[in-house]
């Protein structure tokens, strides 16, 4: 039965009353926010208790903290207090975007090729980081993006090369051009200038509204290196001494700005490391790096198909439980912690409409919340989870479900997908799942 939207956001207040008399107090204590979340050996530590958490993501909160016409800081105020009354306590956000030629990036960027930086778009990750330490809740900030939507990697060269580029989804560079191009990023000495120099001033940035340094803010949990960091496209094309090297030295740079705080890669796992486990291995070896990442994407890896979900999903479920079971293996053998930074599943028929239904969504963020309590029950390494991702009480403002340029709703699912593909809305029957998982995290000892 289809349900309208005045039923399902009493439908949520319904959830989000019987889920919270069982979470922990918002906020946690007054120490615990000051504490810094730190690693030890294979557990994430917050004072002397394990640092457990379920989290999401919410690229677009510096946006919404921003006081200007892109801004909204009411409605962030709103989504955060939802989240947090889910339980939710980590939100992995972008820290990043280059404004650039590429197409589907969104705009404003937090920089620009002249190497202006964006003052009010950073003003609003000021903000959003209050908001959210208010609330208890953590943050992992991505400081660049292997994709286009951010700019990210590619507006990068870009800007030192003349300004050539490659369009992700272009006709004329078929998949894995864009992503064998943009390998050239890690070996180019000018672009990681550029891209350190945004580091720096990130990491060393004073937050304006509480004059203290990001480096000394235990609202933030981790920096993160890029959403999704690739050696390459294919192994053909794969200089892994050259990515190797990127991610130690990139690491070990902001470890040098930042002794307080966590680093992590950001990457997808298996699948961005090519298939091949022993990049995995490499790539987090490090001791720079304190935990490793996995995505996990069904639709988007033809695991199973959006248009024949009943058909295909048991599939889809056999290859999650093989994926999550092998990183667990590889987080293991590291002896480092595992998040599960991004798990997404379409609505059911592949709708993006918010009023259709999330069955078979459902069950597959229960699979992944079932392995994760199972791990974390047994002193294994996984200690978080973040959905992908947040969509709250936006709305995509087209019939055709695409964004465009000058659209102030944003949502989890970035600006170059279906708007409501992915993302999880106020009233989705998915809250009940997550609020649940939260109850039973909040449980462990």
């Amino acid at each position: 039965m289809k349900i309208g939207i005045d039923r399902r956001s009493l439908l949520l207040a319904g959830v989000m009353t019987a889920g919270c008399s069982s979470l922990p107090r918002r906020g946690g204590s007054r120490s615990d926010q000051r504490a810094f979340v730190r690693r030890e050996g294979s557990r994430l530590m917050l004072g002397d208790q394990p640092y457990r958490f379920v989290g999401a993501n919410m690229w677009y909160a510096a946006y919404l903290g921003a006081d200007a016409p892109f801004g909204d800081r009411a409605r962030l105020g709103r989504e955060l207090d939802a989240l947090a009354a889910m339980g939710v306590r980590n939100l992995r956000i972008m820290a990043s975007a280059e404004e650039g030629p590429l197409r589907n990036s969104i705009k404003p960027g937090f920089r620009n090729a002249t190497g202006v930086f964006n003052q009010t778009l950073l003003s609003g990750l000021d903000y959003a980081l209050v908001e959210m330490g208010r609330r208890g809740i953590r943050a992992v900030l991505c400081l660049t993006n292997f994709w286009e939507w951010s700019g990210g990697m590619m507006t990068y060269l870009s800007y030192v090369d003349g300004g050539r580029f490659i369009d992700m989804n272009d006709p004329a560079h078929p998949w894995p051009a864009f992503a064998n191009a943009n390998a050239s990023f890690y070996g180019s000495v000018r672009a990681n200038t550029l891209y350190r120099d945004w580091i720096k001033a990130l990491v060393t940035r004073t937050n304006k509204i509480t004059g203290v340094g990001y480096h000394d803010d235990p609202t933030i949990m981790a920096w993160q290196l890029a959403n999704e960091p690739r050696p390459a496209g294919d192994v053909a094309h794969a200089d892994l001494p050259v990515f190797y090297r990127w991610v130690r030295e990139t690491a070990r740079f902001i470890k040098s700005l930042d002794a307080n705080h966590l680093v992590s890669t950001g990457s997808e796992g298996l699948k961005g490391a090519l298939e091949q486990p022993e990049i995995v291995l490499a790539e987090h070896a490090p001791s720079e790096i304190d935990y490793l990442t996995a995505h996990i994407w069904p639709n988007n890896w033809t695991w199973v198909d959006q248009n024949d979900l009943p058909g295909t999903s048991a599939r889809g479920e056999a290859l999650t439980a093989d994926y999550v079971t092998k990183h667990i293996d590889l987080a293991t053998r590291l002896g480092k912690p595992l998040i599960i930074e991004e798990f997404g599943y379409p609505r059911d028929r592949g709708s993006n409409d918010p009023a259709a239904s999330t069955e078979y969504k459902d069950s597959f963020y229960g699979q992944i919340y079932s392995s994760a309590l199972k791990s974390m029950r047994e002193g294994g390494p996984i200690v978080g989870t973040n959905f992908w991702a947040w969509n709250g009480e936006a709305r995509a403002q087209h019939p055709d479900y695409r964004f465009k340029e000058g659209d102030h709703q944003y949502m989890g699912d970035p600006p170059h997908e279906p708007q409501g593909w992915y993302g999880v809305f106020q009233g989705d029957s998915t809250i009940r799942t997550i609020v649940d998982h939260a109850r039973a995290v909040a449980k462990l000892p």
